[in-house]
Order: C-alpha cells, then structure tokens, then sequence
C-alpha cells in the first residue's frame, strides 16, 4: 500500500477542499494546493476560487466531465515527469469521494500518495442551521448514509433499518429521492414531527436551508425546488428544545461543576464525588529558540469525555 508515511516521498495528494466557501479549506490544503504541478479539481462541487491558490504555471484540470481512468492516467503522466499532483476533492476524500478506486489503481502502480482531510459538508450544514448533532440526553450517535439509487446498498444499511435506531441522521446524495425517503424514515420509527433540515450548498453564496419535518418534507423541497447538492438532517438534536424552557437539562457532564475528570478536581456532588482518577498531571513547560509558554492540558476538541 503506497501510503506515504511523509510527506516528502508523496508524489500525488489527495486533499479535501472542505464544502464550498474556499475560507474552509485546510491550512495544509492551501499550502499542498500551491506546490503543486498539477492540480485536478471536481469542479461541479469544488469553487474554482481555490485555483487563486495555484503557482503560476499549474496545469489545472476540472474532473467533472472526466472518467476514473483519465483522471488516474493523468496522475501517473504528471509522476512519470517528477510532477507533484494535488487531486482536489468536495468535503472530506474519505466520505463518499471515489477514494478508494483511485487508491487501487495508485497501488497497483506503486505510487506514493498523502490524504488530507477536509471540512465535511455535513459539518458545514450543521454550522449554517446552527445546532450540536450530538446534544446530551437527545442524541449521541450521528449516522451518515445516502439512499439506494443507482448506486445499491448493502442489505444491512437500508435507510429503514438505519432509522430505527432513532438517532441524528445525515443523508447524503438522496434528495431527488425525499417521497421515498420519508417513506422509509416513518417505517424505520421516526415520528411525523421528527425535525428535519435540508442544506443545498452549504456555505457557497447561493445556499438555502430549509427547516422541515418529516411530514413536510416533500412539500418543503419541491416548493424550494431543490434537486441537487442538498444535504438532508434528521432527529431530535435538530430542535432539542427551547433554551428557555431547558432548565438546565441536555447538559454535556464534562462542564458540570460536579463532575470530575483528569483536569479538573471538580466538586462533591449530592451523589457523591465522580471517581474518575486524579493522576497529578501538571502544567506544561514548552521551550523554543526564542520563546516559553506555559501551556495547561485542556479536553480534546472532540469531547473525549463521558
């Protein structure tokens, strides 16, 4: 498997160019856009306004109208001349990004090849309707999957089997499909009410949301005419309930003043002191050429606490 370990032994990247506003794109992507020799982007979903980015003298080619074997063909031309590619790819490369095949065949001819992460159009989509899929006591588990068309499911992941877990949902691909979509949602356990968002082109100038239920949705979408590029949420998470009437509830435990955890003592609570262990981890002190900072452990960004 030529995954390269460094970057210096890559000859090709695959690079996620995050979901449409190029102001989401990686540090990193920016920086491997700029070096590269030849930079193949998916236009249809990809702001050509990252091409700014190029070297003077880039090739750049637009992948929409291309097939996998082009596309793989003109990486392994651009190698075979010592050229550096960056292939550009919507949201994140490993969430329905045709990855994998290009993968193989890089494999099957010994190139080296990095992948760098992108902004995931689900996360965008959460950022722009404004919620947590992951709120406390609501929803703990976030499912991304796309309905069958003319791509097949595996027969364990129907969208009904899928819903009748009950928890926030992220279809992806789906939304010329939305009466079957509703249909297999009620099937699978979710409620009528069963908040619902629709996200087309999150982040990019002309994007729309539409707040819905599952109910609605069908109505909603054909009235707001979406047939493409649309991102559709599902579940309570989307509307847990109004701040004002929360009481406090639906709160995460890792900033409850009685829960204790590695960095942070915490206090005694009615139910007793959380037992998770106390083990003395101190401040920080990082040295460099010409600096000292003091830097204190904080939680990780994802939560990593229970």
């Amino acid at each position: 498997m030529p995954l390269a370990l460094h970057e210096s032994e890559a000859m090709v990247a695959f690079v996620g160019a995050g979901p449409g506003d190029p102001e989401l794109l990686t540090l990193k992507a920016h920086r491997l856009i700029a070096r590269a020799d030849v930079l193949i982007y998916a236009d249809s979903l990809v702001s050509p306004d990252v091409c700014r980015y190029a070297k003077p003298g880039a090739v750049i080619y637009g992948s929409a109208a291309l097939t996998l074997e082009t596309i793989v063909d003109m990486m392994l031309q651009a190698v075979s001349h010592g050229q550096f590619v960056v292939r550009l790819q919507s949201g994140d490369p490993s969430l329905y990004g045709a990855l994998y095949e290009q993968q193989r065949l890089l494999d099957h001819q010994g190139v080296k090849y990095i992948i760098v992460p992108g902004v995931s159009s689900v996360f965008a989509a959460a950022a722009v309707v404004g919620v947590e899929l992951t709120v406390p006591d609501v929803s703990q588990s976030l499912i991304l999957t796309r309905h069958a068309g003319r791509v097949s499911m595996p027969e364990k992941e129907t969208l009904r089997s899928l819903a009748s877990h009950g928890t926030t949902l992220c279809i992806f691909l789906s939304i010329t499909r939305v009466r079957q979509i509703v249909e297999e949602l009620l099937a699978g356990g979710y409620a009528p009410d069963t908040p619902v968002a629709v996200v087309y082109r999150a982040t990019w100038p002309d994007q729309k949301i539409i707040r819905s239920t599952i109910a609605t949705l069908v109505q909603n979408v054909k009235q707001a005419r979406i047939s493409r590029q649309a991102l559709i949420l599902v579940g309570w998470a989307l509307a847990p309930g109004a701040p004002e009437d929360s009481g406090g509830e639906h709160r995460s435990h890792l900033y409850l003043p009685g829960y204790k955890h590695l960095f942070r003592g915490g206090h005694p609570s009615d139910e007793g002191e959380n037992d998770t262990p106390d083990t003395g981890v101190n401040d920080v002190k990082v040295q460099s050429e010409d600096t000292s900072m003091s830097v204190h452990p904080t939680i990780g960004q994802d939560g990593n606490a229970d």
